[in-house]
């Protein structure tokens, strides 16, 4: 009996001797694992991490050239204006009413004028733009009254 309870012995010690080996290995393994998790998630957050750069750069390089192309534009003459700009007449010298700082009331018959919109057929293209000139003239004039 006494080698029965031996051989039970030694089996027993065995079995706790893999037992413990196996817990080892697993708690290895274990670590392992998270090991590996943690490199993967470090990897996954470089390639967002690039990913993002990548669109900070590309969003830097649009902004650059838009940029450049807003330089560009203020530049270049808008294609708007008109065709023909106008000679500038001599200055004749202001008038007692023009070196004037005060308020002019407007006249009734002015007043008329501003309310009044007359229409003619064109005649002759030079004339439209000496008429085209002189109402410019007059309209800028009208604005210095109001804004004085």
């Amino acid at each position: 009996m006494s080698k029965e309870l031996e051989r039970l012995t030694n089996t027993r010690v065995q079995l706790e001797e893999e037992s413990r080996s196996l817990t080892e290995e697993q708690k290895n393994l274990g670590e392992r694992v998270k090991i590996l998790e943690e490199k993967i998630a470090i990897e996954e957050q470089k390639n967002r991490n690039k990913e993002t750069r990548e669109a900070i750069s590309q969003l830097e390089s649009k902004i650059n050239e838009l940029g450049q192309r807003l330089k560009a534009a203020s530049k270049a003459p808008e294609p708007h204006e008109p065709a023909f700009e106008p000679k500038p007449e001599p200055e004749a010298a202001p008038t007692p009413e023009q070196a004037t700082p005060e308020i002019a009331e407007p006249t009734p018959e002015e007043a008329a004028e501003e309310e009044t919109v007359t229409v003619a057929p064109l005649e002759e293209p030079m004339l439209a733009e000496e008429d085209y000139n002189e109402n410019m003239k007059r309209q800028h004039e009208k604005k210095k009254r109001k804004f004085f």
